[in-house]
């Protein structure tokens, strides 16, 4: 059986931990883990866990992968660019960071500007940051 999430590997070690009970031979369920990743071909159940999580797609928010364009507004400004870094961020928010087309002034200062070429956030499924400025509007809206 291949395993591709760590929610189908703790499954595995749960039915095995119960089938040991079954037959007669209790075993904890952290014991079924090591035993599971074990079996597996890694060290541990931590190892093992680690390179499920790598192998998982990076995020499923809005479909989102490394290298897509994307379009949108920061602080309030039309940005576009390419997904340059995304990691998994609990169950339903990723940290994206987006390399810009063009950059973006963040300052509303007519005194200076502060040019950027990237921007990071947290989204949610819905592309929208959870950052909000003064006034409730996200940082980062993706269309």
């Amino acid at each position: 059986m291949t395993v591709n999430t760590v929610k189908d590997v703790k499954a595995q070690a749960r039915r095995l931990s119960e089938a040991m009970a079954r037959a007669g031979n209790p075993v904890a369920l952290s014991k079924a883990y090591e035993l599971t990743a074990q079996a597996a071909g890694h060290a541990d159940w931590n190892t093992m866990v680690a390179a499920l999580r790598r192998a998982e797609p990076a995020a499923q928010a809005k479909g989102y992968a490394l290298g897509d364009a994307v379009r949108g507004r920061y602080l309030g400004h039309p940005v576009s660019g390419r997904v340059h870094a995304l990691r998994r961020k609990g169950a339903t928010h990723y940290d994206i960071e987006i390399a810009l087309d063009e950059p973006v002034d963040v300052v509303e200062s007519a005194a200076f500007s502060s040019m950027r070429r990237r921007v990071r956030a947290t989204i949610g499924a819905d592309g929208r940051s959870i950052g909000r400025r003064s006034d409730g509007v996200a940082h980062l809206e993706l269309d």
